[in-house]
């Protein structure tokens, strides 16, 4: 089974890298590629970089009712050895390797405990991204004639963004009032299929106990600080290479493609997301019309120079902890 989801992996990102390379020679990419702003890539390549450590002291206060406060250099390696795997390694074994990292630097850490604490970083991360992408399309800079599925962008960007607000306020009273949440499920419950009153409630209770670590406004409003943050660097990176290639999109651009990009890179692929974030890339700037051999360019150019800095300091890194590959291999099959 391990062996036939790596082979659909590679095989999609085989697929969709020629998808995207259709049309547009090579030789157009270099040319692009070579009459762009080089300092403007490199600072973008650097601000993109910067990601990891916001995103390693973003971890801290998810981890802090678990196991108190942790220095922000282990968390800083095992993010850093979490992507690298991500990026080298098939079946998305990254996370994996991120909790595993941190349980060798930090041994009061269990490992069910750092992967459950993942499993946060992960969500707030998708209600930020998901948040900016939809108010991104607010902006009115955002093509006026796009539709999906036969409805306005203006009609679902409103209604994504009522919808991430209320997931928000959701997850706050989950985190903050889950005997509230426990009571409410209870009673429509007891109302609807009342024989199964007990079981549903229960995997009620798991799912808040899962958010429990945050359970005090200082702590969730942290995390959350962070998350924006996070994401608002990762736009201004997208940003600055757009224009070193010579793309001419309002900022709000980023924010809306890095939700674009978050949907692409969720289906399988190979190590590094070759081929899915091409092809994201490509459809997310193609709907402000942005030419074919701009947005290919941008994308190869800026995937393979963000993937190069973060993938050399994760390996370097995870040789000095003595982390070996079997080590991660035997926590993604566990």
């Amino acid at each position: 089974m391990t062996q036939f989801r790596t082979a659909v992996g590679f095989a999609l990102s085989a697929a969709l890298l020629w998808w995207t390379l259709r049309g547009v020679p090579l030789e157009q990419v270099v040319g692009v590629l070579r009459q762009s702003n080089g300092l403007l890539f490199v600072i973008s390549t650097v601000v993109a970089t910067a990601i990891f450590p916001l995103r390693a002291r973003k971890w801290r206060p998810i981890l802090e009712p678990i196991a108190g406060t942790i220095a922000f250099a282990p968390l800083w390696r095992s993010t850093a050895v979490g992507m690298m795997v991500t990026n080298v390694f098939p079946l998305r074994a990254g996370e994996f390797a991120r909790a595993f990292a941190l349980t060798r630097e930090v041994p009061r850490v269990a490992l069910t405990s750092a992967l459950g604490s993942l499993a946060i970083d992960r969500l707030f991360d998708a209600l930020v991204v998901f948040a900016m992408m939809f108010a991104a399309m607010l902006d009115p800079r955002f093509p006026a004639d796009a539709t999906l599925a036969g409805r306005s962008v203006a009609q679902l960007a409103t209604g994504g963004v009522l919808l991430m607000g209320g997931v928000f306020v959701a997850c706050y009273l989950v985190v903050l009032h889950p005997e509230w949440v426990v009571h409410l499920a209870g009673a429509v419950v007891q109302r609807i299929i009342p024989r199964h009153r007990d079981v549903l409630v229960g995997l009620v209770e798991l799912a808040i106990g899962s958010l429990a670590v945050l359970r005090d406004t200082r702590r969730f409003f942290a995390v959350l600080g962070w998350t924006v943050l996070h994401w608002c660097t990762n736009a201004v990176a997208l940003w600055l290479g757009f224009v070193a290639v010579g793309i001419d999109v309002p900022v709000s651009a980023a924010f809306f493609l890095q939700g674009v990009l978050a949907v692409g890179v969720a289906v399988p692929s190979s190590p590094g997301f070759f081929g899915v974030f091409e092809a994201a890339a490509t459809i997310g700037l193609g709907v402000y019309g942005v030419p074919r051999d701009l947005a290919v360019s941008w994308a190869l150019g800026s995937h393979l120079l963000s993937f190069i800095p973060i993938t050399v300091l994760g390996a370097i890194y995870f040789a000095r902890l003595g982390v070996r590959v079997d080590d991660v291999r035997g926590t993604t099959s566990s």
